[in-house]
């Protein structure tokens, strides 16, 4: 099983502020459960959530910039 986070450790995790995690988390953005009006993070679904973010956002990133054409 995997540990289950707090806020405050997600957001130290995803080096973001307490807020903008709490607001990701209602909106769906991040994958959260509340338990008795706080949010919890499974910190395996975080994990496959960066990496599903990360090679979302990376593909094309390394390649060298194309030409303008003129």
């Amino acid at each position: 099983m995997s540990e289950i986070l707090t806020v405050r450790e997600v957001a130290a995790l995803l080096k973001i502020n307490e807020k903008t995690a709490y607001k990701l988390a209602a909106k769906g953005e991040i994958p959260g459960f509340k338990v008795g009006g706080s949010w919890r993070f499974d910190s395996g679904e975080i994990d496959s959530w960066i990496r599903r973010e990360s090679a979302k956002h990376g593909k094309g990133d390394d390649a060298e910039p194309k030409e303008k054409k003129q």
